[in-house]
């Protein structure tokens, strides 16, 4: 991809620049001529695609819709992303249900091969939709390329989005987001949890998170996050966090090479 964010900052005085600039930044994305040339194909050829082995034999198709969800290291996965295509999205044993990642099951859903009758790729709107996801993952993913805290930072949005709309009850909302690695990465450093705490008991954790989201947003109701108030704040405890994180380890690094040196 040969487009290239302008980030002249990093942390939270990044983020202020790249929020500003965004929109400016996006469409000269969406317009750029590699950007337009795939998605020109998919807004032209996605509606003739009827099965999950149709779209997986077709690169140039699977790179968007797979983009348009993040999940762009799969594209030589095809097998397996089959498989998650063709899963009934209702049936709770259907393989996009069982994965960890919840992006899978919302890729699932979107396609809707696992459906009775047409799939969703015959709806009219269908090409737009996926376009306009995949134009933003990609922006992203570009500017991730630059910056990763930053590309979490802009992701926090579509994925509460996506997680709000996919699930009915606060607790599902908040056991899904602990299934989306990029938004879990972001919450959970956010909210000043070490890493290590994904590993303790996942019943624990909801309890955990809630109980900190509470005492951080005043509510433990996950649809909280979706407020612009509150995203903000998410995105600036995160950013500060990051940077307080990467600054103790240079420090560290740093204090260790003068010990070194003095040896």
């Amino acid at each position: 991809m040969t487009f290239q964010p302008v980030l002249p900052l990093s942390g939270y005085a990044g983020w202020l620049f790249l929020d500003r600039t965004a929109d400016s930044q996006k469409t000269a994305f969406s317009e750029s001529a590699s950007v337009k040339r795939i998605t020109d194909d998919f807004r032209e050829r996605i509606g003739s695609i009827q099965t999950a082995e149709d779209l997986v034999a077709d690169r140039n198709l699977l790179s968007v819709a797979l983009g348009a969800f993040g999940l762009d290291d799969d594209i030589n996965n095809r097998f397996f992303i089959q498989k998650v295509l063709e899963g009934d999205p209702n049936n709770d044993d259907a393989l996009s249900n069982r994965l960890s990642d919840s992006r899978y099951a919302d890729l699932n859903a979107a396609f809707g091969f696992g459906n009775v009758g047409l799939p969703r790729t015959a709806l009219s709107f269908f090409a737009e939709d996926m376009i306009t996801r995949y134009e933003v993952r990609q922006f992203e993913r570009a500017v991730g390329e630059q910056n990763n805290d930053l590309r979490l930072a802009l992701n926090l949005g579509p994925a509460v989005d996506d997680v709000i709309s996919g699930n009915s009850t606060n607790d599902g909302q908040w056991f899904a987001m602990m299934g989306n690695s990029p938004l879990r990465s972001m919450v959970q450093t956010a909210l000043g949890f070490p890493a290590s705490f994904a590993t303790i008991d996942i019943d624990k954790q909801l309890e955990q998170f809630k109980g900190r989201a509470n005492a951080t947003f005043g509510t433990s109701d996950f649809s909280a996050l979706a407020s612009e108030e509150n995203q903000e704040k998410m995105i600036r405890l995160y950013l500060l966090r990051s940077e307080a994180a990467a600054f103790s380890n240079l420090s560290g690094a740093s204090t260790a090479l003068t010990l070194l040196q003095q040896i």
